[in-house]
């Protein structure tokens, strides 16, 4: 590894408890403990990671594609493996695209340039867990 790779660094901060830093000096608290629930765990942090990675290539590829988006949300669920180390088998990524006259068909191919293009944290997933998307749109 070179010096010049990003580098994030994760400090024991109590029990089950961590507090990361991004190689962008942003904190990020993560709690493994599930019955004290203080802060998301490391996999719902993959599934927000996932839900901001594509979202982000979304908006952008329909605002490109002079789409009038007035709002927009992405749902991600992960079902994971039984056996350790439980790694996701399956991610579902839902997008609702709310705005006026969007194109379902810039809407699909905008998740597909996302999906096979550009989201690299769905690169980083898809060799270990089946990733399907669908959309809806809300005229509004």
């Amino acid at each position: 590894m070179s010096t010049e790779d990003p580098k994030a660094v994760v400090l024991l901060a109590g029990d089950d408890l961590f507090v990361a830093f991004a190689p962008s000096g942003h904190a990020v608290t993560i709690d493994t403990d599930r019955a004290r629930n203080s802060a998301p765990s490391p996999m719902e942090l993959l599934l927000l990671a996932l839900g901001s990675c594509t979202g982000v290539d979304v908006v952008s590829i329909l605002r490109k594609k002079r789409e009038t988006v007035t709002d927009y949300r992405v749902e991600v669920r992960g079902r994971r493996r039984e056996d350790y180390p439980r790694s996701y088998k399956w991610m579902e990524v839902h997008h609702i695209v709310t705005g006026r006259n969007i194109s379902e068909r810039s809407v699909a191919q905008a998740i597909e340039l996302s999906e096979q293009k550009y989201c690299s944290v769905a690169a980083t997933l898809r060799p270990t867990a089946e990733i399907v998307s669908s959309f809806e749109i809300i005229e509004g």
